[in-house]
């Protein structure tokens, strides 16, 4: 059965970039094992971002001027990216600009999916809206060892503890990794039919 993760680092005080959109603060702390990773994404059939996220992506990996890198870090999998404007793509990559609330185009995610699970990149509000319309089942959060006091917060919602039950804790190298499950409520009453979607730019 497909499953909306959001997965995202954050800092212990609960920002996921700082105050102009760095990541500097999560690559000074060491890295868990890759395998993690690697072991993580062989779940996942299809990804979903906002725009901040994706360009970020873009310019800090400079995949537009070396797009082999997408495939490295992605293979084949879609990427839908929530926004208003007509982004950049590179060479190869199966990436479409939406917009609008996500539960319209959820079946086209869960199509996309094949049965594999849905990623939730980020940021905190696209994963909000997620978990607003109660589509949202589970949260994995990698907690670094930094503080920011400022930025981009990881979940700027009011969430109460009758919607996420921890089902696991522990340590990867300098994170500790939390895995909540999500009560998917409200349930959406009824979703539109597949939408239409439109390639990126």
């Amino acid at each position: 059965m497909t499953r909306t993760i959001f997965s995202t680092a954050t800092t212990l005080d609960g920002y996921i970039a700082d105050a102009s959109n760095s990541l500097d603060w999560l690559f000074a702390v060491d890295s868990p094992d890759p395998q993690d990773h690697l072991d993580f994404m062989a779940g996942v059939g299809v990804l979903v971002e906002g725009s901040t996220t994706y360009e970020w992506v873009l310019r800090e990996e400079r995949l537009l001027e070396n797009p082999g890198k997408w495939r490295e870090y992605y293979g084949d999998r879609p990427t839908f990216v929530f926004t208003s404007r007509d982004l950049p793509v590179p060479a190869g990559a199966d990436v479409h600009c939406v917009s609008g609330p996500v539960h319209e185009f959820f079946p086209t995610l869960q199509a996309a999916a094949a049965g594999k699970d849905i990623w939730v990149v980020g940021g905190g509000d696209l994963a909000g809206q997620f978990l607003d319309a109660g589509l949202l089942d589970e949260i994995q959060l990698f907690v670094a060892p930094a503080a920011l006091a400022s930025g981009a917060p990881l979940l700027p919602r009011r969430v109460g503890s009758d919607r996420l039950t921890l089902r696991s804790a522990e340590q990867r190298g300098q994170f500790a990794h939390l895995v909540y499950d999500v009560a998917r409520v409200p349930a959406i009453q009824e979703v539109p039919a597949v939408q239409e979607v439109r390639p990126a730019s």
